[in-house]
């Protein structure tokens, strides 16, 4: 399990992380959301064991990260801007991290390297950011690591080598149980790889849930009525965190039980009544909306 407890973290006078805690299961996939600047890549370096928090605890499994070398053997790093040696090729670049990773398997970097079509002999410098991207993947994937920490990993790939790459990472959590902590500030390229969410805005964690909780708890609903308004006592007992009327339809957005609420309708006798899906944007719309921040400041 990677756990923070109670840490911050400042670079002068300013405050990157304040009086963070966060849990991580074993296989589980956690999606830090924020903009930039929020402290998304500074908590990220505090798990990999590259900065030091200045107070509070970081630890996998119960051990400090910083400077614990065989800690470190099961972490892979991908920051926004991968790094590779200076006219290394990627072939070269597997050979260091086989001699780093007691986890390294070199017939799954061949099979990697022939799945992305991967000139291995070429030197990385003179590839796309895009390809960049693809072959910290295929290394981090080969290296086996316990823990993947992604830096807003998908950035410059094409939606067809974006898939490619979640349907790998998705592989690797359910055969090996890999334990990934994925950074972005796009909720939509994310939503469908977590089973976990964060938000953090201005060095603090505001919100930590499973997604299915998230999702089982906000609901939207679109009602209908004969007399064109819906009973003032249902709206007294939902207490909408939102409330649109879209030409004779009405739409809420509703915390609280689904099962709960259906009934609730119904005994209104609506002639129009749907309950539907959010998308994960608008959760969090909603629920940050609800305790006072403005979304736009912390999604794009």
């Amino acid at each position: 399990m990677i756990e923070m407890k109670g840490v911050s973290k400042k670079f002068n006078r300013f405050t990157a992380l304040e009086n963070v805690n966060i849990s991580i299961n074993k296989g589980s996939i956690l999606g830090l959301i924020g903009s930039n600047g929020a402290g998304k890549t500074t908590l990220i370096k505090l798990l990999a064991g590259i900065y030091r928090q200045d107070c509070g605890e970081v630890t996998i499994n119960k051990e400090s990260v910083f400077e614990n070398i065989s800690l470190k053997q099961k972490i892979f790093y991908i920051p926004d801007y991968p790094y590779f040696f200076s006219q290394y090729t990627t072939k070269q670049m597997a050979r260091f991290y086989k001699s780093c990773y007691p986890t390294w398997e070199e017939e799954r970097f061949q099979k990697l390297a022939e799945l992305f079509e991967l000139n291995v002999n070429k030197k990385i410098h003179t590839f796309s950011k895009g390809w960049q991207r693809q072959i910290a993947f295929i290394l981090a994937l080969s290296a086996n690591p316990e823990i993947l920490l992604l830096d807003e990993p998908l950035d410059g790939l094409d939606p067809v080598v974006r898939k490619k790459v979640k349907n790998l990472l998705i592989h690797d959590v359910a055969e090996r149980e890999m334990t990934i902590l994925i950074s972005s500030h796009n909720l939509r390229e994310i939503e469908d790889i977590c089973d976990h969410i964060g938000i953090i805005h201005k060095g603090s964690l505001l919100i930590e849930k499973e997604l299915d909780d998230l999702k089982a708890d906000i609901h939207k609903i679109q009602v209908a009525y004969k007399n064109g308004t819906p009973p003032d006592k249902l709206l007294l007992n939902l207490n909408p965190l939102h409330t649109e009327k879209r030409g004779s339809v009405f739409l809420f957005i509703v915390r609280g039980d689904g099962e709960k609420i259906e009934k609730q309708i119904l005994q209104t006798t609506p002639v129009i009544f749907d309950l539907l899906p959010l998308t994960l944007e608008e959760i969090f719309i909603y629920e940050m909306g609800d305790i006072g921040y403005a979304i736009k400041n912390v999604l794009v």
